[in-house]
């Protein structure tokens, strides 16, 4: 089974998700330049939003993406009663993991530009720094690994137990003469349970830490119309200095779009990476969708607050696994008119590609949206709000959430 979500969402002048040059990402699609938002950002909004959290917080079901796990398992440390030449060997042979190239299944990092405006390693060649750099501060060290790691603290907590196991038995010597496949074989290997590793996959080299195929796919939401860049010129006024004019001027880019944004789960992959927990894998698809409508890059929302929801739901549910993206709905590109706006033409657009490009290829789906402007499509669903929407999936899938 396949559960899609299609989303148009419209959003005011806004900077959302920057490129290397803090420009609003772009790509060329249909012949014309589109707004972008990359996956990974808008990944990381839906990971970190409390309607995808809260649910999982409690019960364990959450994992931390980190370099840090050499200093996760120095916690693990403090009340095993080793001296500080067991302790430095555990910490390094933790510093030793992820050595290799760094690889997602998804073919992507989830780097720096998902936060938008804060700092993260913003690419795989930064993020394969030296394993030991200064933190922030300066005033102590802190040993990181070579690779982002997606890791639950179970996890964790199992390889600082083995690794105190391994220098109990055998010594410090023999673990620091551990390296690459040989500490990794030394040290098991661990099958994570949580549902954002279930979701998004993780994939690491040279690790414990079994590799899992993402269950969930996000497109890069691209705008249904072309855009084009504009740039605001701004000043700042020194309160207190009596001075004339400005104390500090500068420029920032930025778009406004009507965005179609695509979700596809595996639903099949998911009860698998969740050994099988329906009432999990239920729960999880009912706060992404829920953190799919509400959570939204951060990129300079300080400066232009888009805090725009989406006109637009669609849920579509298939018995067979075949994921249908509607994009091409917008490969030519929409225009506003006298008598409809951009998210009512995308609508439209939408509206009619649906069942055509259903029927050529005799796709069928169990459908159901909610929608602030006029859509209509044959056998869906019209629900009034979200709650709705959500109770309909639920009932798709399985009797509903319990």
């Amino acid at each position: 089974m396949l559960i899609a979500l299609h989303l148009l969402q419209n959003h005011a002048p806004s900077n959302l998700n920057r490129d290397d040059n803090n420009e609003p990402k772009d790509a060329i699609f249909g012949g014309v330049r589109r707004a972008r938002i990359s996956s990974q950002a808008i990944k990381r909004s839906i990971r970190w939003s409390d309607h995808f959290r809260a649910p999982f917080e409690t019960q364990g079901l959450l994992a931390i993406r980190t370099q840090l796990l050499p200093e996760k398992v120095r916690h693990h440390l403090v009340n095993a009663g080793l001296n500080d030449d067991d302790q430095r060997a555990i910490v390094e042979a933790a510093a030793r993991l992820g050595k290799g190239e760094q690889r997602s299944p998804s073919g992507e990092g989830e780097a720096g530009d998902e936060r938008g405006d804060q700092n993260q390693p913003r690419s795989s060649s930064r993020s394969r720094r030296s394993s030991r750099q200064s933190n922030t501060t300066g005033d102590a060290e802190r040993i990181k690994t070579a690779q982002l790691m997606f890791l639950t603290e179970n996890e964790i907590q199992q390889l600082a137990q083995r690794l105190i196991e391994i220098v109990r038995e055998k010594g410090a010597k023999h673990l620091n003469e551990l390296q690459g496949d040989t500490l990794v074989r030394e040290i098991g290997e661990y099958e994570p349970h949580s549902v954002d590793i279930a979701m998004f996959g993780r994939m690491t080299t040279s690790s414990p830490f079994k590799d899992v195929e993402a269950a969930v796919q996000v497109a890069h939401a691209i705008s249904t119309h072309a855009v084009e860049m504009e740039f605001d010129f701004y000043t700042a006024v020194d309160d207190i200095s009596g001075e004339a004019g400005a104390g500090f001027i500068g420029d920032t880019t930025f778009n406004s779009a009507t965005y179609y944004k695509y979700f596809s789960i595996d639903w099949d992959g998911l009860l698998k990476n969740l050994h099988g927990e329906q009432n999990v894998a239920r729960q999880s698809v009912e706060a992404l969708i829920r953190a799919a409508l509400f959570a939204i890059p951060s990129g300079k929302q300080n400066s232009f607050a888009a805090h725009n929801l989406p006109d637009l739901a669609l849920v579509e549910v298939r018995k067979e696994n075949i994921a249908l993206s509607y994009a091409n709905a917008f490969v030519k590109p929409v225009r506003a008119t006298g008598k409809l706006s951009l998210i009512e033409a995308s609508a439209k657009a939408l509206e009619e590609y649906i069942p055509a490009i259903n029927e050529r290829y005799n796709l069928s789906a169990q459908r159901a949206f909610l929608s602030t402007v006029p859509f209509t499509l044959s056998g869906a669903e019209c629900c009034s709000d979200l709650e709705k929407l959500i109770t309909w999936l639920s009932k798709q899938i399985g009797g509903g959430v319990q």
